[in-house]
């Protein structure tokens, strides 16, 4: 099987996407297709100046890894690629602890031309070892967000970002305002599974792009975790836009009509 972290080697402009960053940032006009219709509601907030994208890979029963944790790679290549594109149109793409011990992730562009967005690691309690290779001094901005009072021993270069923390977990709004006042407005959840859920649940995501591999597993943890309900009716609205990726979907989900506002809220006409 071929090695789905290494760059790309066939032609990046095959797509039309080697344009599709810096318009994207740049410009008011239409992305090329399809790339408008997957990212275009990623360039503006609805709700405030902030947008705020939840990712996830599944199998087609929910699940993001078997029994004993393996992951890689339920997504293929079509599934990558779409979350690498993901990484250059933001600003900053943030995982949790857990993923960043677990994983060892880099969280940087290499399946598409674009550039990597600042790396960002919730970490509470300052347990992220000083050699993860998502702190390697590459030019590109570090941030570990701690609670407060917590100042891990960190490789140079890396921002300490100290939110309150009285429950020992960060707030997902407190970690949007942070992040705002550091001047990112354009932010990936990528992971793990717990982060995610913790930011629908306080409605904290604009969007959440589910891209489900056809492969079923039968049991693992479920991408998403919230607290229980009686009825269906009193399920988590989402509407939803199908897209594929060749042989997986992508599902992105508009979580906007619950969002809170976290920054410059939008004025209404």
């Amino acid at each position: 099987m071929p090695d789905l972290d290494q760059p790309i080697t066939a032609d990046p402009n095959a797509d039309g996407w080697r344009l599709v960053p810096s318009k994207f940032r740049t410009s008011c006009e239409a992305l090329p297709a399809p790339w408008e219709d997957w990212f275009g509601p990623l360039r503006q907030g609805t709700v405030d100046d902030l947008v705020v994208v939840g990712q996830i890979g599944q199998s087609i029963d929910g699940r993001i890894a078997t029994v004993t944790g393996h992951s890689k790679y339920i997504n293929g290549p079509a599934g990558l690629d779409h979350l690498h594109r993901l990484r250059a149109l933001v600003d900053a793409v943030l995982v949790g602890i857990g993923t960043a011990v677990a994983d060892d992730p880099l969280l940087t562009v290499r399946r598409c031309v674009g550039p990597s967005p600042a790396r960002i690691v919730l970490d509470p309690k300052g347990r992220i070892p000083p050699k993860s290779k998502v702190l390697v001094d590459d030019g590109i901005r570090r941030i570990v967000i701690t609670a407060q009072g917590v100042r891990p021993q960190l490789p140079d270069g890396v921002e300490i970002v100290e939110v309150p923390a009285p429950d020992g977990e960060v707030a997902p709004s407190s970690i949007l305002e942070a992040l705002r006042a550091r001047g990112f407005s354009r932010i990936l959840i990528e992971g793990g599974a717990h982060t995610v859920s913790r930011f629908i649940a306080a409605g904290c995501l604009d969007r959440l792009h589910v891209v489900v591999a056809p492969i079923i597993i039968g049991a693992g943890p479920s991408g998403v975790t919230l607290k229980p309900i009686d009825r269906a009716d009193q399920a988590l609205k989402a509407p939803m836009r199908a897209h594929l990726l060749g042989a997986e979907v992508l599902c992105d989900c508009d979580l906007s009509a619950q969002r809170v506002v976290v920054g410059r809220a939008k004025k209404s006409t």
